[in-house]
């Protein structure tokens, strides 16, 4: 059976070109495909791919996003994440979410075939020691325990669920809140933290655990 696979892009001639260039492979078959994170989020459920391919930066949300609630939702969906930017950021995001592969868009078209083919066979395309580097460089910021105070008993909490891994729509479900309440929350929280991106603030809970696990 051909390999299933769904196409996130905010850029139609994008899609189009990766939509012939899979479907030209008699063992790929394009499943659908999405120009938003909400698009993708209602669309790869009911068509079940096994590989989506996600761009990271899009007009109407995050393909990290859309990655991560995927990956809890659906973890058998394996998770490409195609970007034009080089970032270590966004590196570290997509290893939290649950990404098979994190690929730059100037990567020729046979090896991102044989990419996909790879994380739809189950394989890894992050290399660990680049993983490492990543986690050590997000690790080894100062120490910033000023900033926990800024923030509500509510945020904090949320903060540890962030840490975690949880989506908002998990952390909703877990305090007995609504999305949209959480999605305030957190907006609020990376704003008292100086940060613009929930995975800053998770690095910045798992560098507050890890200094408290030393100093027991």
């Amino acid at each position: 059976m051909a390999l299933r696979v769904f196409l996130l892009d905010d850029h139609e001639v994008v899609r189009s070109g990766l939509r012939a260039m899979i479907d030209a492979e008699e063992d790929l078959e394009v499943v659908g495909e999405a120009a938003t994170a909400e698009q993708a989020l209602s669309r790869i459920p009911p068509t079940r791919p096994d590989v989506a391919v996600l761009d990271v930066r899009l007009g109407e949300g995050d393909g990290i996003e859309v990655c991560r609630e995927v990956r809890s939702r659906m973890p058998e969906i394996a998770c490409l994440i195609l970007t034009s930017f080089s970032d270590d950021e966004a590196l570290f995001a997509a290893i939290m979410a649950g990404a098979a592969g994190y690929l730059l868009k100037q990567i020729r078209g046979t090896d991102l075939v044989g990419a996909i083919r790879r994380v739809g066979a189950g394989e890894s395309l992050i290399d660990p020691k680049l993983t490492a580097k990543v986690m050590e460089r997000i690790r080894s910021g100062p120490p910033e325990d000023e900033r926990l105070a800024r923030l509500s008993g509510q945020e904090r909490r949320i903060l540890t669920l962030i840490a975690d891994g949880l989506t908002n729509r998990q952390i909703a479900e877990s305090l007995y809140l609504a999305e949209k309440t959480v999605k305030n929350y957190v907006s609020n929280m990376l704003t008292k933290l100086d940060m613009s991106r929930r995975t800053e603030a998770a690095a910045f809970a798992a560098r507050l655990d890890e200094r408290r696990e030393h100093e027991r």
